[in-house]
């Protein structure tokens, strides 16, 4: 047994829908402007330019239990807070340079979740050519809700996503829309970093 001389933190993890079980979380890979509206939205190209990446920490998930979001608090430095509503892929079975057709082998599960961004902290950073993890990775910032096994969802490629607060519609759009497809993200994805179960 380890002995560790601080206390270890708990194990970030995500209720299973319909389950008592939890899924651990030990990353947490974004990919950027990855649909073909919000590439517009954000003065991008939405073309086939290779997808790139950034991370939160596993400890920004803010659980969604029973239908009801954990404390989301809101974060210092930013009068600008951006929500996008996001599909969430949950790594059930690790691998590097994975090839396309087995990508979605290794997918354990999906559900939605929020990317919560300091806008206005992004674009600060962004204009002197720094990074902007301070603006995407910050405490509460990853809103996520129930995973569902792959068994019970299939592999949706399409379906709409949407977003609505106090009843009043945000965001609205289609899984179809995604430049890079799941299979592509993962096999990309892959190439970087090897990817584990819970990532």
């Amino acid at each position: 047994m380890t002995d560790y001389v601080i206390e270890q933190a708990p194990v970030p993890v995500l209720p299973v829908a319909g389950s008592e079980g939890v899924f651990p979380v030990r990353r947490i890979y974004c990919v950027g402007r990855n649909y073909a509206a919000h590439a517009r939205e954000m003065g991008g190209d939405p073309t086939r330019e290779a997808p790139f990446f950034f991370c939160k920490p596993a400890d920004a998930v803010v659980p969604v239990r029973s239908g009801t979001l954990g404390e989301l608090i809101y974060p210092s430095a930013t009068q600008d807070l951006h929500h996008e509503v996001e599909l969430v892929v949950a790594i059930g079975r690790g691998g590097a340079d994975i090839p396309v057709e087995q990508a979605l082998d290794h997918v354990w599960g999906y559900t939605v979740g929020l990317d919560m961004t300091r806008r206005d902290l992004q674009g600060a950073l962004k204009s002197k050519g720094q990074p902007w993890e301070a603006a995407k990775a910050f405490d509460h910032s990853a809103p996520v809700a129930p995973l569902v096994p792959v068994e019970r969802s299939g592999h949706p490629a399409a379906a709409p996503i949407w977003l609505k607060v106090n009843g009043e519609a945000r965001q609205h759009g289609d899984l179809a829309d995604m430049i890079w497809s799941v299979a592509e993200i993962v096999a990309r994805l892959s190439a970087y970093f090897r990817l584990e179960p819970a990532t």
